[in-house]
């Protein structure tokens, strides 16, 4: 089956900082059925762009977020879905879940679980 990555913008979570237990609450919820559907593979809530290392081709290490990036990702779901209608649905009950929207993209050819 193809395999979905499901994100969202760090910039895209609007809600007032007291409600994000609730958010959290209802995304783990929708992580737990599609587990128990059968077609979660992975994902979480990842930490703020500020805290991020960019690794050159060189392999120089710099700490902190690119000055040519304007967009980073929040969170993620990966879900093995027989369709992108799949998906899309999922899709739509983590957007409803995280109170923002969701961005849908199939891994390409070749991708290895």
């Amino acid at each position: 089956m193809p395999r979905y990555l499901i994100s969202f913008d760090d910039g895209w979570m609007t809600f007032p900082e007291e409600d994000l237990p609730d958010v959290a609450a209802a995304a783990h919820a929708v992580a737990q059925e599609a587990e128990d559907a059968g077609v979660w593979v992975f994902g979480g809530g990842l930490h703020s762009h500020e805290q991020v290392s960019l690794v050159g081709t060189d392999g120089t290490v710099t700490d902190g977020p690119s000055a040519a990036k304007n967009a980073y990702i929040g969170g993620f779901s990966i879900l093995d879905v027989p369709s992108r209608e799949e998906a899309l649905e999922w899709a739509a009950k983590l957007a409803v879940a995280c109170r923002c929207a969701q961005e849908v993209r199939e891994f390409g050819p070749g991708s290895k679980p």
